[in-house]
């Protein structure tokens, strides 16, 4: 867009709600190998390094399927009780990584399986009930 200048946005961050500030940032470190940025001296703020961010968007009925609480997969996704938020980590070792988060306390939801699209995808919760999808590195064809 010409003649943005100055006033192009960039996105700063995204605020996940928890009870316990220092122990989701201790738990997302060590499940998901993120570096904790600062944790203030209220302990009521913190944030995680997460390198360069992007925010996706996609029709509703793009949506692969619906996880309900009980870790049931359903292909219907506008179902009312879909989390209105997903935290997806990408990495170039899914299965590493995935095993790594289990073994820290996230909760299984589904295990990784390939998609149409070329990547492998599993999801899990955090602590705190949010779901967290962990997905392979996608490489883009070369055309």
């Amino acid at each position: 867009m010409a003649g943005i200048g100055t006033c192009a946005p960039h996105y700063a961050y995204t605020v996940v709600y928890v009870k316990d500030v220092s122990k989701s940032l201790d738990f997302y470190s060590k499940a998901f190998g993120l570096t904790v940025r600062r944790l203030d001296h209220s302990r009521r703020w913190g944030e995680l390094e997460s390198g360069s961010t992007t925010i996706a968007f996609t029709p509703i009925e793009q949506h692969e399927m619906q996880i309900t609480e009980k870790g049931e997969e359903h292909d219907r996704l506008y179902d009312h009780q879909r989390n209105k938020l997903e935290l997806c980590f990408t990495y170039h070792d899914l299965d590493s990584a995935f095993k790594r988060a289990v073994e820290k306390g996230a909760a299984l939801v589904a295990e990784p399986k390939e998609k149409e699209w070329g990547q492998k995808v599993g999801y899990v919760r955090d602590i705190e009930g949010h779901v967290v999808r962990l997905g392979s590195v996608v490489v883009e064809p070369k055309h």
